[in-house]
């Protein structure tokens, strides 16, 4: 049964895209859309805009069919006691539970994601798992759905996901219709990472490691051995893996890896770069066997059927 009635819930300091981005979404497939705040009082939101809520909190009862939509917001550890006592008393009621960055929180203070793995904006991943223990916290992906509970990290992917549950419920073609409307992608998986291989590794402080950072994305494609990157560093192997690693926070071998997967990905997202094989060789696999293994690795599953889900 698809939950085809949304419930979102608004609070001062509310994050207004977490709101609207899945709201929008929800709206262009038909979705009946109904916001609740406390005492049905305006709320206004992180950047000074006012919303005007459908009623009280405190009344609604989600239940069968309604997705429970909790956006992020300003945290400052003081979350209002009403708010999580009524997830707590309610939320777990909801047929789908649905938070957009650090919404999550909210959710875990109401001990609704105990056991469940879980997301929320990168910058609070790792309050989330220390004040909540219980949660299986996965700091990389944009959305991680466990069950009826979906979390997702911050501000657009909570798009992401929205669409990825408009497409669960009414099918691709009508995800893809809202995601060319609203001039958005239907492509991101819910594993990608937050950020891209260059945002998530720590930049090189010394001048060549930090050229050999560039020269690996520009040339997904070449000989990026330990030997050849060392060679442009004019470092030995051995204190060129030690520096690198001691700089960026990942190995040589395991920074290249990503790069040339996010360069296979959009490859296969594009449709511009062949068959697998051809992908394979401009990424510097040298089998289509090699890239099905690293794709795996890093995505959970072949690039055959990451092309079928997310290319053109």
């Amino acid at each position: 049964m698809s939950s085809r009635n949304v419930l979102a819930v608004l609070y001062d300091g509310v994050q207004s895209l977490d709101v609207t981005g899945p709201v929008e979404v929800f709206h262009g497939a038909g979705y009946a859309i109904r916001t609740v705040s406390l005492g049905g009082a305006p709320v206004r939101t992180d950047s000074g805009l006012t919303l005007v809520p459908d009623g009280d909190l405190e009344s609604a009862r989600p239940g069968a069919g309604t997705t429970l939509l909790v956006p992020g917001g300003r945290y400052r550890g003081d979350f209002e006691p009403r708010l999580t006592a009524w997830l707590r008393a309610y939320g777990g009621r909801a047929e789908r539970l649905v938070s957009v960055c650090t919404g999550g929180l909210l959710l875990a203070e109401a001990g609704l994601l105990d056991g469940r793995r879980a997301t929320t904006h990168w910058n609070a991943c790792e309050q989330m798992a220390r004040d909540y223990p219980a949660v299986s916290v996965e700091p990389d992906p944009i959305y991680v759905r466990d069950g009826p509970v979906s979390t997702s990290a911050g501000v657009t992917a909570g798009i992401d996901l929205a669409l990825a549950l408009v497409e669960e419920d009414l099918g691709r073609d009508v995800a893809l219709l809202i995601a060319r409307y609203l001039v958005v992608f239907l492509r991101r998986p819910g594993n990608q990472a937050q950020f891209s291989v260059q945002l998530a590794a720590q930049t090189a402080r010394r001048e060549p490691l930090r050229d050999v950072q560039h020269w690996i994305a520009e040339h997904p494609g070449g000989d990026l051995s330990v030997e050849a990157l060392a060679a442009r560093a004019a470092l030995s192997p051995r204190h060129f893996a030690r520096a690198f690693q001691a700089e960026t926070g990942v190995t040589p071998g395991r920074y290249v890896e990503r790069v040339r997967v996010e360069h296979a990905r959009r490859l296969l997202e594009e449709g511009g770069g062949g068959g697998v094989a051809q992908v394979a060789r401009a990424c510097g696999y040298g089998t289509p066997e090699a890239l099905r293994r690293a794709f795996v690795r890093n995505l959970g599953q072949p690039p055959a059927e990451y092309r079928r889900r997310f290319g053109p």
